[in-house]
């Protein structure tokens, strides 16, 4: 396909580009997680100039549809994620029901004293031991998510080097014995995402995040951990479901 309209504005221009690309990744010619073509064969492609490329390929990133990663080049974003918010909340269970594979990294595990937050949350003494555990999740080769976890350092010793392991939070508390376990409270905000997170989630500065803080419990009723859970806002759709 070529695009031969020089007398058209470089708006138009990049536009035109932007819509021919959005409507490959519609009829499969680029399908979900590829690598586009590089810019230079994007421009002889439709006959402008890189300039007018980037311009395409940065609409079509803010609006979701592509993602560029640093030293790669820009693939095809995969359909949002329905992410249902319900009593019941499992990462690993959201992603696989989606046909897509699950998967966690480990990017930090200490132990720092309860504040006085942490220890009314998870029914604790303010200065009890907790475990602090901060992981990248992702849905295929896609980062959905950065998740700090709070939970008490005495009651799941060695947590961090169990999801280093497991890579899942649920194999976690299954190794303690715990096999099942409910939402007690959910509060999403939005924000920008701050510089960190945005080089692990491969998302550019200024881009906007849900943020999810929840608390659990276990079986009887008590705490069981809290999260403080970053999403990127153009790869997942909440579900509130009342169940």
């Amino acid at each position: 396909m070529t695009m031969t309209d020089t007398t058209a504005s470089g708006v138009a221009l990049w536009r035109r580009v932007a819509d021919a690309i959005e409507r490959g990744i519609a009829d499969g010619t680029y399908p979900a997680g590829e690598r586009l073509p590089g810019e230079m064969e994007i421009a002889e492609a439709y006959r402008v100039n890189r300039h007018t490329v980037r311009r395409a390929l940065a609409a079509l990133a803010e609006r979701g549809f592509v993602r560029a990663e640093r030293g790669s080049g820009t693939y095809v974003e995969a359909p949002r994620l329905a992410y249902p918010l319900r009593s019941r909340t499992r990462f690993s269970e959201i992603v696989g029901a989606g046909g897509r594979e699950p998967r966690g990294q480990l990017i930090s595990a200490t132990i720092e004293p309860a504040t006085r937050e942490f220890a009314k949350l998870l029914g604790l003494k303010a200065g009890a031991p907790l475990a602090r555990i901060e992981g990248l999740r992702f849905a295929d080769q896609t980062p959905i998510c950065i998740g700090t976890t709070w939970l008490s350092a005495d009651r799941f010793p060695d947590a961090g080097a169990l999801y280093e392991r497991m890579r899942s939070m649920t194999k976690v508390l299954a190794h303690f014995g715990i096999r099942d376990y409910r939402r007690a409270s959910t509060r999403v905000t939005a924000a920008i995402v701050d510089a960190a997170d945005a080089a692990r989630l491969d998302l550019d500065l200024g881009r906007p995040i849900l943020i999810v803080d929840s608390t659990d419990l276990d079986g009887e009723g008590k705490p069981l951990l809290t999260s403080h859970s970053r999403f990127v806002a153009e790869r997942v759709e909440f579900l509130v479901e009342n169940t």
